[in-house]
């Protein structure tokens, strides 16, 4: 069996989760005899290829698009600019960003025989889009395969441009949607490609009951089109071994994930306010990147606790490994988490977690505190728990690592071959 499969990124150029899981299922279904075309915006000349074809849309010759489309393409003039565009971030505070970055000059792609792609959600979001789809549809008119995967809005379009072209079965998968992402302040041309990509798929894959529950709510998609698959987690190789940098007798709580609305940023620094005001040895790591992430650093100076504070930036995977090396607890707080897989990496490092109930792992993890996002009391109770007991937080980090152990890219890989069956 042979996929098409499209998606906004994959490792290591990776801005969250969804490379992340992109890499986990193509690795999977590459045990399972099962090929994988993945197409991204642009390749970087480090991407894991064991796996999997890799296929940057830049390198795909526009010449060869139809007459009409290229009459279109002619037409298309946009100012290319260094963005931070990420497939989290709505098109508002996308605007909001290109207001701190550097226009750098008009460009028009007129005479170009390939179609360039910034490759980290740069130059402009619906222009990039229409591209990726319009380029991808020259791959699929001459490719041969059985089903189209895929990942994300922002690859909808394309996907449904191939199966438009091929008759063959497109399959959606939701690792978020607007709501997710916005709340009730939703971009509405974002929700209606999310709707028309899953109304014109054969099938949809969301990575909880949580996220397949807002698909029916406010998508209006029946469940019988809908398959739940939980995302998985490979087991832990790295050797690096860490020194923790830290005053004697302090306990570190991270928070590791985009500094977001979605991830609850503000919650976490608010419980650390409460904590802090019972017991000072102790400090808060906030690691990532965001469109709030000014405003949070405001939060922490009006607290007065600033100096328990650490943002260490956007980590990548060596960097993660040492931060949870030195962890003494992991907290997730997000306001609406379709899966997550940070508390994931946090237990397999035999980190206790606190997550909110508000969340797609929660419905795989037993071995966890779990609290509603926006109950500050509760979460900084749990904390000062967690931190205080060390019975309990052998135990969540010891029984939370078996919950682990069980879930696997394999078993994800398995379940997403089902689904291409039962459509091929």
């Amino acid at each position: 069996m042979k996929v098409l499969m499209f998606g906004w990124e994959f490792p290591p150029q990776i801005t969250g989760g969804l490379g992340t899981a992109c890499y986990g299922i193509t690795k999977s279904l590459a045990k399972q005899n099962v090929k994988v075309l993945f197409v991204v915006p642009k390749t970087f000349g480090n991407e894991d290829k064991r796996f999997t074809t890799i296929q940057d849309a830049g390198e795909i010759p526009a010449k060869y698009l139809e007459s009409g489309s290229k009459e279109f393409w002619k037409k298309v003039q946009y100012r290319e600019i260094v963005a931070k565009l990420v497939p989290y971030v709505s098109p508002e505070n996308y605007e909001k960003q290109l207001e701190k970055d550097v226009l750098i000059s008009e460009k028009s792609y007129e005479d170009s025989d390939f179609t360039p792609f910034s490759g980290r959600y740069g130059m402009d979001l619906w222009s990039e889009i229409d591209r990726y789809s319009m380029v991808t549809s020259i791959l699929a008119r001459k490719e041969n395969y059985d089903i189209i995967h895929a990942h994300e809005w922002l690859t909808f379009p394309a996907g449904i441009a191939a199966k438009k072209i091929s008759g063959k079965p497109l399959v959606v998968h939701i690792h978020a949607t607007e709501f997710d992402r916005n709340g009730g302040n939703i971009n509405r041309d974002i929700y209606s490609i999310e709707k028309k990509g899953m109304e014109l798929s054969d099938k949809i894959i969301t990575v909880s009951n949580f996220t397949k529950n807002i698909v029916i709510k406010q998508y209006g998609i029946k469940p019988d089109k809908i398959v739940t698959i939980h995302n998985g987690i490979d087991k832990n190789t790295s050797n690096t071994i860490f020194k923790p940098e830290r005053l004697t007798g302090e306990k570190i709580v991270t928070f590791l994930g985009r500094i977001t609305f979605q991830k609850g940023p503000e919650y976490f620094i608010e419980a650390a306010y409460k904590v802090l005001q019972k017991q000072s040895n102790v400090r808060f790591v906030m690691a990532g990147s965001g469109d709030l992430k000014d405003k949070i650093v405001s939060q922490v100076n009006n607290l007065g606790i600033s100096a328990k504070i650490t943002f260490p930036g956007f980590l990548k995977n060596d960097e993660i490994n040492k931060l949870f090396s030195q962890t003494d607890l992991f907290v997730m707080p997000s306001v609406s988490e379709p899966f997550g897989i940070t508390p994931l990496e946090a237990l397999r490092s035999k980190v206790p977690v606190i997550i909110s109930k508000q969340s797609g792992v929660s419905e795989v993890i037993k071995h966890a505190i779990k609290v509603d996002y926006w109950d500050i009391n509760a979460l900084a109770d749990a904390i000062w728990g967690v931190l205080n007991y060390s019975t309990l937080s052998k135990l969540l980090a010891s029984k939370g690592s078996n919950d682990v152990d069980k879930l696997r890219w394999e078993n994800a890989g398995r379940q997403i071959r089902d689904v291409y069956k039962s459509l091929v």
